[in-house]
Formats: structure tokens, sequence, C-alpha cells
């Protein structure tokens, strides 16, 4: 088909995504509990739920991969250091807009090769938005589940820019921001990888992450926006990459549309790092 993405293994994370989705909102419509893990972060049953849809769908896949997730115990480094190929989940992404019931929150299933995210799907269960996007094959938009779809790209940056900002991990980054992007920048807060998502498809312009964040939150909304025409940079300007060492954390970063414009150079300019 000339109007959906051209890659089978993508289609079919796409809608294992969608499947992982189904649990979420099964538990979302009820009454549920939260419980805090070692790091004080929520934990409820539609993490799990989407966990053992999204582990079981993979392990059906042709060839096996490891999977990396946030909610399974983790492979140490000694063998994780080994891997060339490997899926990089967050079954829920955005726990605590889960919790506030907003919306905001995502399925996040990524492919990473050699330290780069090739394959890269991101849903939202509340709407049905689903963007999907491989190495080479451009960047999708399903709005819900049979929906045509729609190849989506970046836009030049807009004046006044728009920066997607997070919804619950706070810290006034006004002034750097203003060094940025100018005086008049606006803000657009929105929760988990949603921020990559809306700059991908044209609505905003840069995402700065100042805070922790660890890999499963940004590969699969890194290789949707940068096959879309953006780009995640760590703030010494380089893309940022997965399965660097034995911290699954990443560096700060900023997330951007327009890869026409010197972003390094602003960086440094605006004070960061």
């Amino acid at each position: 088909m000339s109007n959906a993405p051209d890659h089978p293994l993508l289609l079919e994370i796409g809608a294992l995504a969608r499947r992982a989705g189904e649990a979420i909102m099964a538990v979302y419509r009820e009454d549920f509990d939260v419980e805090l893990k070692d790091d004080h972060s929520p934990l409820t049953a539609a993490d799990l739920a989407a966990q053992q849809v999204i582990v079981a769908g993979l392990a059906e896949l042709d060839p096996v991969w490891p999977v990396l997730s946030e909610e399974a115990k983790n492979s140490p480094w000694e063998d994780r250091r080994h891997w060339s190929r490997y899926w990089l989940v967050d079954p829920l992404d955005g726990t605590r807009e889960f919790v506030k019931r907003n919306g905001e929150f995502t399925v996040n299933i990524a492919l990473i090769e050699n330290g780069e995210t090739v394959i890269g799907v991101v849903l939202t269960p509340v709407t049905g938005d689903l963007f999907v996007a491989a190495r080479g094959h451009g960047a999708w938009w399903q709005v819900q589940a049979e929906a045509d779809w729609e190849r989506i790209f970046t836009r030049e940056l807009a004046n006044p820019p728009v920066a997607a900002g997070s919804r619950s991990h706070g810290g006034s980054e006004e002034a750097v921001m203003r060094r940025l992007l100018g005086e008049e920048y606006q803000l657009h807060p929105l929760g988990s990888s949603l921020k990559f998502c809306l700059i991908a498809r044209g609505a905003a312009d840069v995402y700065l992450r100042r805070g922790p964040t660890c890999e499963w939150d940004t590969g699969a909304a890194q290789c949707v926006l940068e096959e879309a025409g953006g780009a995640v940079l760590d703030l010494a300007g380089q893309p940022l990459r997965y399965n660097r060492g034995e911290s699954l954390l990443n560096p700060e970063f900023l997330a951007i549309g327009d890869a026409g414009i010197d972003w390094a150079a602003r960086m440094r300019e605006a004070g960061l790092p």
C-alpha cells in the first residue's frame, strides 16, 4: 500500500502496541491500586498487563531478540554489552499521567541496533493515536485503528517557537529557553513521549529535558522524530545513543524539529550544558 508504511515488521509492532493499549485501557476504566517502586515512581496493574502482552508478542517474532524493559529485571551490563540488536520497551510511559487520568501516557516499543534506534512505535491508548517509524521508511501517524495512515514531517522553526514541556517533571528553565528560543517562545505542557510526537508532526519545535530519563523513555519516540526530519541531541549536540554502559539513564537532551539550525551553537550560547 502506497499510503501506509512499507515495513512489515513495523506494522506488526504497531498492532502489538495496540493490543498492549487495550490491556492498559481495561485497567484505566476501573478502580486501580498504585504501588511505589524502589525509585518512588508509580506502578499499576496496567504497567504489568501491557508488559505481559508486549513480551509475549515479541517472543513470537522470528528471530527472537533480547528485550530491555522498564517493568522487568534487566540483564547486567556484562550481557548487554554484547547485544547488537534488542527491543527497548516502556509498556506504560507516563504512569503519573495514567494515575491522574489525563490520557497523556503511551506505549513505547523500539528496536535498537548498534546503539541507534531503527524502529519506533508510540501509541496513545486513550485516543488511539499511533506513531510509527523505521530507519529509511519515514514516520507515520494513524489516528485510530483501521484509519488511513498519514506521513508526518517536522517543520521549520516557528515564530514564535513552541516548546513542548513536561507535564509532571517540573523545574524552571524559562531563562534558558528564552536564551535558546527568544523572549516570545510559547510553552506546550504534555506528558510522556507525546512531546517528541508533537514535534514530529510539526505542532511544536523543541523539547529540552534537564532531569533524569531512562533509555526506554526515549528510544521509540526518537526514531519517530528522526524519521520525521528532527533529532534528539545531547547537550553537546550529539545524537542520543543507546546501550552505552551499565547505567540506563540518558544524558540531558534537546529534541528538535528543524535540523537545519546549528543547535549545538545555540545551546552553547544559551549556557547549556
